[in-house]
């Protein structure tokens, strides 16, 4: 067994431990975060049938997932990083999940991406929970008028998105997460990364994003 499909059950298994030991029934979706890895290391998961894979990069990718997407299109391909709206077009042709949507700005430019290839991307809205100045995603407060103006678009969004402060407790951001979601009704949560997806599984994350503990340590 490859090593990377033995992590993954790993994982599973011990998100399975978690949940049973809380009395939660929300398994979540594991994503696979491929970035920096070579089509080698990921195929041996995709041919287990793991299907949500994770890229920060549009151009990386484009390259590396155009020729998979084809062999093997139940693979769903999430957007995890910072998203620049002059690389819209062609993130829009390759995903099919964009975890990083923060602004008005961005949203109307994958409403108008879309549309032109009659696609619907599910998003999430990445909110910057800790107040972080040097981080990515809408202040909290700003998450209404956002919600709305993306409902007004008909964009698919199906949850919230975060990346807790490093070197903090993420309970208290989670916990907060958790909350706001439910506010919003949305169904799906994005939070929880190699470090700390067992406590945002316990805050109901729905999806995790996961690489070294999948990879092993970047290349």
């Amino acid at each position: 067994m490859h090593h990377t499909i033995r992590n993954l059950l790993n994982i599973q298994d011990n998100i399975k431990i978690q949940l049973n030991k809380l009395n939660i029934n929300n398994i979540p979706k594991i994503v696979a975060v491929s970035k920096t890895f070579k089509v080698d290391k990921i195929l041996p998961l995709i041919e287990q049938g793991h299907i949500d894979y994770g890229e920060n990069k549009v151009q990386e990718a484009v390259e590396k997932w155009t020729e998979i997407k084809k062999k093997y299109p139940r693979v769903k391909l999430h957007m995890i990083g910072k998203l620049q709206t002059n690389k819209v077009k062609f993130a829009v042709q390759i995903f099919d999940y964009i975890h990083s949507v923060d602004s008005e700005k961005l949203a109307k430019k994958i409403f108008d991406e879309q549309n032109k290839i009659n696609k619907k991307i599910k998003l999430f809205l990445q909110v910057n929970i800790g107040d972080e100045n040097q981080k990515s995603g809408i202040n909290k407060n700003n998450l209404v008028h956002l919600i709305s103006s993306c409902k007004e678009m008909g964009l698919d969004v199906i949850g919230l998105m975060c990346i807790p402060p490093a070197n903090i407790d993420p309970e208290v951001y989670f916990k907060e997460m958790n909350k706001l979601n439910k506010i919003f009704g949305f169904s799906e949560l994005s939070m929880g990364m190699s470090s700390d997806f067992i406590l945002a599984v316990k805050h109901m994350s729905t999806y995790v994003r996961i690489g070294s503990s999948i990879f092993g340590e970047r290349s």
